[in-house]
């Protein structure tokens, strides 16, 4: 089975982001995914949609949470980790590159044709159409 994607509003999520609901789509009052089946419906404006990738669909699923069941926005890296990183990529570029030798340029073969059918001749020199001997 194909999955192709669709374009509607759930495209323009970012993955893992908590946003409010009221701001990215009208429409009527939602249930939080995590609260029981039971619980009363809330306002747009009380829910978050959180957009969570999928192991079978690269445009993932968006579920709708309550301020208590919301999950926590992705924290960014260290920064002590990202100056390490800095400093290994300066180290890597002050060395010398090395460079491939160029591959010499090998003439293609001419090929003998014969005179009769135009085709190549086989390595014995024999035309495979007419059975003409080419020199």
């Amino acid at each position: 089975m194909r999955i192709a994607s669709s374009s509607d509003w759930r495209q323009n999520i970012p993955f893992e982001t908590p946003l409010l609901v009221a701001d990215i789509a009208p429409g009527d009052a939602g249930r939080c995914a995590s609260c029981p089946s039971d619980a009363p419906a809330r306002e747009r404006t009380e829910l978050w949609a959180v957009k969570h990738r999928h192991p079978n669909n690269h445009d993932g699923f968006v579920r709708f949470y309550c301020a208590d069941h919301r999950p926590e926005p992705p924290r960014a890296p260290a920064p002590a980790a990202t100056a390490v990183r800095a400093k290994r990529s300066t180290a890597r570029q002050a060395a010398p590159a090395r460079q491939a030798a160029p591959k010499p340029v090998v003439p293609e073969r001419v090929r003998a044709v014969c005179p009769t059918c135009f085709l190549e001749a086989n390595a014995n020199g024999v035309c495979g159409m007419c059975g003409e001997q080419i020199a």
